[in-house]
């Protein structure tokens, strides 16, 4: 940065910051070019895997493929990834749409109740002058009982 300022035009080749990771992808690749040297015809799996009967539901779901018979027998994952977070995506817009149901459905509940005068206070105010009663009655029967 500080060349481009002065106006020199010429990189500089910086030091590797992590060396091991440079010798691991180099002796990747060449590990890769053995394999394609030892038999051309045939590519190396590098993230193809088979996919599980719910990978193909997930990938007919997604709109990747129209059929489940349309599925190759190995795909790549990418592929699989990209399908499951279209399908996760579409999981979560369908639970925002119940949710938002369910609150309206609540709220016009809720309305009617109120129109009806059946409020949580009134509600519970019945229930307990009706265990209040049962205690009483209960007291009495006791009382009578013991005479």
């Amino acid at each position: 940065m500080l060349g481009r300022l002065l106006g020199h035009s010429q990189r500089v080749a910086r030091p590797l910051l992590c060396p091991a990771r440079a010798a691991g992808s180099r002796a990747k690749s060449a590990r890769d070019a053995a394999l394609q040297a030892a038999d051309p015809g045939k590519e190396p799996f590098r993230n193809e895997r088979r996919p599980t009967n719910f990978d193909k539901k997930v990938l007919v779901w997604s709109g990747r493929f129209k059929k489940e018979e349309d599925i190759p027998r190995h795909i790549s994952s990418e592929v699989l990834d990209t399908a499951r977070n279209m399908a996760r995506i579409k999981v979560c817009y369908i639970m925002i749409a119940l949710t938002v149901l369910g609150c309206v459905t609540m709220i016009i509940s809720g309305k009617e109740a109120a129109k009806k005068n059946q409020t949580l206070l009134r509600v519970n105010a019945e229930k307990k002058a009706k265990w209040r009663a049962e205690v009483e009655k209960g007291q009495e029967a006791a009382v009578e009982k013991s005479q």
